[in-house]
């Protein structure tokens, strides 16, 4: 008799379930799998950091520079260092523990009301000794997305870009940005 009166309730509780668990993955499946890069930089942690956020070594390895007072909740722009004053990328500082996380809200400025094109950047750095562990997530974008085909290749790019100029004072050669995406123009708009 106990029996037959909890059995209603575990089949309620087991649909229930099942029912919670396709939801979740309708939902997890409407975005794109994080990207995660990892780079070791032969420079300390302190030095990486001001490359993420420093102007002149940012137009230097990135051919943009970043605009914000990097405070959270603050706006940051990331703009072309070309003369036009483009903003090609731009968001929120979600959170900042300097000299070690860094994580912002990512969207091209047509795109930034709307929150399903809303991405965000994780930069996590981890000092070993005098080198240094540079990890990258990239999360929550539209599968499909200009956006997700513009990071892909940009990325790479972009980190091997800031390692070059870390380490060794210069950078590669501009012939790295056409090839990130086939062309310059597209590789600057949809490149990180």
């Amino acid at each position: 008799m106990v029996r037959c009166w909890v059995g209603k309730f575990e089949d309620v509780r087991r649909t229930s379930r099942k029912s919670s668990r396709t939801k979740r993955r309708h939902a997890v499946s409407d975005r794109a799998p994080d990207y995660v890069y990892v780079i070791y930089i032969a420079a300390r942690a302190d030095t990486v950091w001001n490359g993420l956020l420093d102007r002149e070594l940012t137009e230097a390895y990135w051919g943009h520079y970043n605009v914000s007072d990097w405070k959270p909740g603050s706006a940051w722009e990331h703009v072309r260092s070309d003369g036009s004053c483009t903003v090609d990328i731009l968001g929120k500082v979600v959170e900042i523990d300097p000299p070690r996380r860094l994580v912002i809200s990512w969207a091209f400025p047509h795109e930034a009301q709307d929150e399903t094109k809303v991405s965000r950047v994780t930069f996590e750095l981890t000092p070993l000794g005098p080198d240094t562990r540079l990890k990258v997530i990239h999360s929550d974008l539209e599968p499909g997305s200009e956006m997700q085909k513009g990071i892909a290749d940009g990325w790479p790019a972009v980190l091997s870009n800031l390692k070059t100029l870390l380490e060794t004072g210069r950078t590669l050669s501009d012939d790295m940005w056409s090839s990130v995406s086939g062309d310059e123009q597209a590789a600057g708009e949809a490149s990180p």
